[in-house]
């Protein structure tokens, strides 16, 4: 949903839901958005985060993640 409201700036994200929907990831999008401004007038950072926690999310536990290969080299030697 917060990746929608950014196509929307002319939004008042302190309003209402809104400030409710913002609530949570205005802390982490304040800090991105001051190390890439919006391009084209769009926020673009809640889908660096998407991709970065994806990202992080597939190191970890995808198929060849970290966490699987140790579980998966610790259950063949037990």
């Amino acid at each position: 949903m917060r990746i929608i409201l950014t196509w929307y700036p002319q939004v008042n994200r302190k309003k209402g839901i809104w400030l409710i929907l913002t609530f949570g990831t205005e802390p982490f999008l304040s800090i991105t958005r001051k190390l890439i401004p919006p391009i084209g007038g769009v926020d673009v950072t809640p889908v660096i985060w998407v991709g970065l926690i994806s990202l992080l999310r597939e190191l970890l536990v995808g198929s060849q993640g970290l966490l699987s290969l140790i579980i998966l080299k610790n259950h063949t030697l037990g």
